[in-house]
């Protein structure tokens, strides 16, 4: 079994009601414990809740952090 624990989060609020939620978490199994980041895309329905909508679960390594870094930012303009 794959227990998921919520390190830290951070949630920046978009359009009228969008959100993209950033989250540190622990991973726990049988095999042992590592942290991924998540990044997740989601919205707030009409009584406030958190839905989601996508997620992608990257590794803490600070190689591919630096290549999100560095890539992304070519991609707006």
């Amino acid at each position: 079994m794959v227990e998921f624990e919520k390190l830290e989060s951070e949630i920046f609020r978009f359009g009228e009601n969008d959100f993209i939620e950033i989250d540190k978490k622990k991973v726990v199994s049988e095999e042992g414990e590592e942290e991924i980041i998540v990044i997740e895309k989601g919205f707030f329905d009409d009584k406030g809740g958190k839905r989601y909508r996508n997620n992608i679960s990257i590794p803490k390594d600070e190689e591919v952090v630096d290549f999100l870094l560095e890539t992304l930012p070519d991609f707006i303009e």
